[in-house]
């Protein structure tokens, strides 16, 4: 596993990442505080990620277990360059970006352990589904679940949430690929 220097999970920090278990993410944020929610800030998911302004959708990692499952934060703005279209004077989060902004929190998950210049691409997206809107103002949580990976495939499964609310779910496959350009 490759590590980045100055970044790694609450547990390798010597903190719990998880309080209580069982308890739902919503209950866990609420009784930590912030340096012990915080994995990745959005400058470690920059040496992660590679994608940029104004395609970066997510702003925080704050739960990880390596292989397994991970999640994080979009913080939702009204000055988000979408929201000039969609919808002038009612503002909503299209759904496939809704989808995007999971894909990239489960991205730092495959990330983090690839070697070498890769990137993922999106191959399929099931049962998408859309509970409620999320509009400027809303934190969206996000938790990804690795359902299964082999070799340069894999799937994983996800909801995000805005105050404890299911907002999206849906079951995310990747395919890691050698960059073209490197």
């Amino acid at each position: 596993m490759k590590t980045l220097d100055g970044i790694g999970s609450s547990a390798e920090k010597g903190r719990n990442p998880a309080p209580t278990a069982g308890w739902s993410v919503s209950e866990r944020l609420a009784a930590t505080s912030d340096e012990q929610r915080v994995v990745y800030t959005v400058a470690d998911i920059l040496k992660i990620l590679p994608h940029r302004y104004p395609f970066l959708l997510v702003d925080r990692i704050i739960e990880l277990e390596p292989e397994k499952r991970i999640v994080g934060l979009k913080n939702v703005t009204v000055n988000e360059p979408f929201f000039q279209g969609h919808f002038p004077n009612a503002p909503v989060m299209p759904g496939v970006l809704i989808i995007e902004s999971m894909a990239q929190v489960a991205g730092v998950l495959i990330y983090r352990d690839l070697p070498g210049k890769k990137l993922i691409y999106f191959t399929g997206i099931e049962n998408a589904k859309f509970r409620r809107p999320v509009i400027p103002g809303d934190q969206l949580i996000i938790e990804m679940e690795l359902l299964r990976r082999m070799n340069h495939f894999g799937k994983m499964a996800g909801k995000a949430t805005v105050d404890g609310k299911l907002a999206a779910e849906a079951v995310v496959q990747f395919a890691i690929v050698d960059h073209p350009a490197k």
